[in-house]
């Protein structure tokens, strides 16, 4: 096996070798004619100073050639091609030849964006450095600003009374003031308010056309003065009708009559529909309505006699989207052409009320050599006739076990099933709509299920049940209340626990190696004088910890923290949490790479049944721990920040950071954190340079087991950036751990002490390659040991540091 991992090191580095010499070798003259030269860097300067505005420098039409970590690499792969067309040719780039019709369209362009700030006077050139040797060139352009304009005065001419009187109330918000620098971005945004504003005063049909500027300069003021006056334009809108133009009149509209086309159908006559009017809506249907009324007018935020309001329009958009049983919905407005009224018609069309969903997973672990997986989701939309959706799922899968101690069975199995209903509301006993009005999508959540697991681990049992409220205050910020977060997992097979944890065995077996000769222990070893599992671990932990045995203090220490850690991972677990998250988002689309995210969770634990206890009182066990159904049942106070912030350097080039920080405190009915609510470290989404649950706490090495403990600290640090168009690479570094603090563990090494075991933060490096689905992004990230605190001090830093070492992680999407 050696030999092979060896073989496979070996002919990584050639191959990696290989491939740079292939591409270092190529000339990147290669495809450049002898009288081109190629472009090899922009330069911009305004007033002498040097531009480095990715917005301002993208107006420069001609780019030299991209480059990953300062080399041309696709370049080079397009010089590589033999013939166009091939692969290499459409992954690559051609060479950026310089053309000097682009510059001078770039200089133009240059010019124009400062005369958009007011430098009405300004003017640009540009000077062309050129290497005869390299045959390569640079372009420096320079724009000479001159004095920027400022807006004197700023006057208006309204000829429509409402909307003069409309502007009024809102003047003090204007864009354009008085003794500011002239800024056409400025205009257009006051362009933008203005149409927002009348549109949400009820002139539903205003146009932004509307609205123009005149920019007036007083020839009688003296030659180098820069003022200029503003007058701001608002005339009623034209249309065009039997070959004559048109004025009509703008004019705040109110609501007459709201129309809901229930179940509609473009090839039904609206001749047969029945209906019926309810809290002022009328609703229209064919043969039997399927919805409740209120399930229906709830969700609109037009109302009868009320002016129309573009915000509401909007959040009706929303809301009846967030509903998830109509396709996306038609709302039509239909003016009277006798008075300013309007009649709204919002035309609903239903999905399917049944569908069925399959999803099909092949997995690998440290566990299993193979895993299939089958899951099956059945989903009925508008199940109590108020929009409702219920989801029921099953999942089946079966795996291969990677390693024979581990069971006695060759196979894994795992059984599980779920039933989660989702209402579009408030699910409460009392009104909350003034608190929390529908147009914040407001949803209840209830979710029920079970799994079981053989051969896996320890053979688990869970159930779990979760009662949850979710509502966007703004478009940014979300909130998530978990009233009722109910879970039990019971193992079944706590004997298996030193076949699964092998490192802890190793540790327990290496102590017992000293007692081989004691007498009475020799029932506790096999033929090798290894412990039997588990009677021989169980009785030799046993005897030793044993009152009035004879042992060194630092030993028994060692057995004592092995026999906690058995009985923490192997309890069964009973949770009665609740919990409430804040998550702020700047992110505005899809699109975005320049935003920040943060997420506050605080999660309680037990305190409610605690409280019982005052009034009925439970029973309990010998550690004096209260018991619900013969189980202590789990009391904590957890509390987690999530930081995530991207920056956009340059285009397609972005820097992504986050941060995580999350302690489970705990107290009262337990004395550690139960292993399903713990933390872990490791993984394609963590610190990559180790496998998910290996790394820590703190400076264990404890590499065969599932490390948990309950304080976390994780910094991820990627710069993204593309490599040939749907290719994408990345590098990144990756720090953390996680520790044990304020429970029962008394290994020192994994107890977090203070500033001192921020030494035990371990880091990570390494480089991903992904690629873009649109949809999705398949990922490969390589991680590389780069600081161990595992390792003895002074050989901490790259002790690992090798593809044979490297990590290879998998994933979906990007890490954060």
């Amino acid at each position: 096996m050696k030999r092979w991992t060896n073989l496979v090191d070996y002919l990584t580095k050639v191959g990696v070798l290989g491939l740079i010499w292939a591409v270092s070798g190529c000339h990147t003259l290669k495809k450049v004619a002898q009288e081109e030269w190629l472009l090899t860097e922009n330069s911009l300067y305004v007033d002498n100073e040097k531009v480095t505005d990715n917005t301002i420098r993208s107006l420069i039409l001609q780019k030299p050639n991209s480059r990953v970590l300062g080399y041309p690499l696709r370049l080079q792969l397009y010089n590589l091609a033999r013939k166009e067309g091939k692969l290499l040719a459409r992954i690559g780039e051609a060479p950026t030849i310089l053309d000097t019709a682009l510059i001078k369209r770039s200089v133009e362009r240059l010019e124009a964006y400062y005369d958009s700030k007011g430098y009405f006077n300004n003017s640009g050139d540009y000077t062309v450095e050129t290497n005869s040797r390299k045959r390569t060139a640079k372009v420096v352009y320079n724009i000479a600003l001159q004095k920027p304009y400022i807006i004197d005065t700023v006057t208006r001419s309204i000829s429509i009374p409402v909307l003069d009187s409309l502007y009024s109330t809102a003047a003090h918000s204007s864009l354009v003031k008085p003794n500011e620098p002239f800024d056409l971005a400025q205009f257009n945004l006051e362009r933008e308010r203005l149409t927002k504003l009348f549109r949400n005063a009820g002139v539903y049909n205003f146009q932004e056309s509307s609205i123009a500027y005149d920019i007036l300069r007083d020839t009688t003021r003296i030659a180098n003065d820069q003022h200029i006056a503003v007058q701001l334009n608002i005339q009623n809108p034209i249309r065009f009708e039997d070959n004559n133009d048109i004025r009509d009149n703008y004019a705040v509209h109110r609501f007459k009559n709201i129309n809901i086309y229930a179940d509609y159908d473009a090839n039904d006559s609206t001749d047969t529909l029945k209906s019926i009017v309810y809290d002022n809506y009328t609703i229209f249907y064919n043969h039997k309505l399927r919805y409740r009324p209120k399930a229906l007018t709830n969700a609109i935020f037009f109302e009868k006699d009320s002016v129309y309001r573009d915000v509401d329009r909007t959040r009706t958009y929303k809301q009846l989207t967030n509903l998830n049983t109509f396709e996306y919905p038609n709302l039509q407005l239909i003016p009277d052409t006798t008075r300013a009224v309007l009649t709204s018609n919002i035309y609903l069309k239903r999905k399917p009320k049944y569908a069925l969903n399959l999803n099909f997973d092949v997995t690998h672990s440290n566990i299993q050599q193979v895993g299939t997986a089958l899951g099956v989701t059945a989903v009925t939309r508008n199940v109590f006739g108020g929009a409702e959706t219920l989801n029921i799922s099953a999942r089946g899968a079966i795996g291969l076990l990677s390693d024979a101690y581990l069971s006695d069975r060759a196979f894994t199995s795992e059984l599980g099933g779920n039933i989660n209903i989702i209402f579009p509301r408030i699910w409460f006993p009392l009104n909350t709509e003034k608190i929390i009005p529908y147009y914040m999508l407001p949803q209840s959540r209830f979710s029920a299920g079970t799994n079981f697991q053989r051969n896996i681990g320890l053979d688990k049992q869970s159930l779990s049940t979760i009662f949850s409220y979710s509502w966007s205050a703004t478009p940014k910020v979300k909130h998530n209340i978990e009233l009722l977060n109910v879970e039990f997992v019971r193992n079944l097979n706590p004997g298996n626990f030193f076949n699964v944890y092998q490192n802890t065995y190793d540790n327990l077996n290496s102590i017992a190696n000293n007692f081989e000769d004691t007498p009475g222990f020799e029932r506790f070893y096999d033929g090798n004088f290894d412990l039997i599992i588990p009677q021989g671990a169980d009785a030799f932990i046993a005897a030793v910890t044993a009152p009035g045995f004879q042992v060194s203090q630092d030993t028994l220490a060692l057995v004592r923290s092995i026999e906690e850690r058995r009985e923490r991972l192997t309890e069964n677990n009973l949770i009665f949490a609740s919990n409430y998250t804040y998550t702020k988002n700047s992110k505005t689309s899809i699109g975005d790479a320049d935003f920040y995210q943060y997420r506050i969770k605080v999660e309680s634990a037990g305190n409610f049944l605690s409280l019982i206890d005052k009034v009925a009182p439970y029973e309990q066990n010998d550690e004096e721990q209260l018991l619900l159904f013969g189980i202590p049942f789990s009391q904590y106070l957890k509390t987690e920040l999530n930081f995530i912030r991207h920056w956009q350097i340059v285009p397609a080039h972005v820097i992504a950071f986050r941060s995580f920080m999350g302690l489970a405190v705990p107290y009262g009915n337990s004395d550690n954190i139960p292993f399903v609510r713990s933390y872990f470290a490791g993984g394609s989404n963590d610190n990559r340079a180790w496998n998910a649950y290996e790394l820590g706490p703190g400076r264990t090495d404890n590499i065969d087991d599932f490390n948990e403990a309950n304080l976390k600290l994780a910094f991820n640090l990627e710069y993204r950036f593309p490599i040939a168009g749907d290719i994408k690479g990345a590098l990144f570094a990756d720090a953390g751990n996680i520790w044990n603090v304020f429970d029962n563990e008394e290994n020192p090494d994994a107890i977090f002490h203070g500033f001192s075991s921020l030494a035990d933060i371990a880091l990570g490096t390494g480089l991903g390659l992904r690629y873009d689905f649109t949809y999705l992004v398949f990922r490969l990230d390589l991680g590389f040991k780069t600081y161990n605190p595992a390792e003895v001090p002074g050989n901490r830093w790259f002790r690992s540091y090798s593809f044979r070492d490297a990590v290879l992680n998998i994933g979906i999407n990007y890490p954060f």
